[in-house]
């Protein structure tokens, strides 16, 4: 039986530039100047690992104590920013599919609570479907541990996930997890470059990845 893992920012729910707006206000708050463009390639990381990567990009470092400054202001403006979430098109109607057809899911987000709260109520999920978030592990994306995590609470085998993902950061941590990677143009990243990280297939948003669900082995109904 095949299984899905989810990426939730920019994978299901429309929050992937509220994160760029709000991580880059952050950085400004703290006397770093950083690019957008820059700030976007980072989204997907952990919080702590995409500051400390874009302090490099102008040549700064960030203590720990920097570091969990600009995570909390992260939150607090990306709340501010974006109080309503909206789930990206498909979304509602992919994870209610796969629920009524029997095939297991559930969401490994590099988001903490309270930030991924309103994101995953927009999205209907019932309350039993398994939800990893960044401190529920040691390490995040890049790192594997979140698919990995996932994974063995869904009780399932590895080799039988599809991990689901608009950024590189995602394909790379599915790939060091031993899983197969779908890729979505959804957070911003080209087709290109979600290929060469390692997707196996890539689509548009979750609406067409549930109209493809038999290019994955899952055969569709009616």
């Amino acid at each position: 039986m095949r299984a899905f893992i989810f990426d939730l920012d920019g994978t299901l729910v429309d929050t992937v530039y509220a994160h760029v707006l709000a991580l880059q206000q952050a950085l400004a708050e703290a006397g770093l100047e950083v690019p957008g463009w820059l700030v976007h390639r980072r989204i997907g990381m952990s919080g702590g690992l995409s500051a400390r990567a874009l302090a490099r990009e102008i040549g700064r470092s960030l203590s720990a104590a920097e570091q969990e400054r600009l995570q909390q202001r992260h939150g607090e403006i990306y709340q501010a920013l974006l109080p309503v979430r909206r789930p990206l098109p498909g979304a509602r109607e992919l994870v209610g599919w796969l629920r009524e057809n029997g095939v297991p899911f559930g969401i490994a987000t590099s988001g903490r609570h309270p930030d991924i709260d309103a994101s995953l109520g927009v999205l209907g999920l019932p309350a039993d479907v398994i939800v990893v978030s960044r401190g529920d592990v040691l390490r995040a994306k890049p790192e594997p541990d979140l698919f990995l995590a996932c994974q063995e609470r869904m009780g399932v085998r590895r080799e039988e996930v599809y991990v689901v993902g608009d950024a590189v950061w995602d394909l790379l941590a599915a790939r060091r997890a031993g899983m197969l990677s779908v890729g979505l143009l959804s957070g911003g990243y080209g087709v290109d470059e979600l290929l060469q990280a390692g997707a196996f297939r890539v689509y548009r948003d979750p609406q067409e990845l549930l109209d493809s669900l038999d290019e994955l082995g899952i055969p569709l109904q009616g």
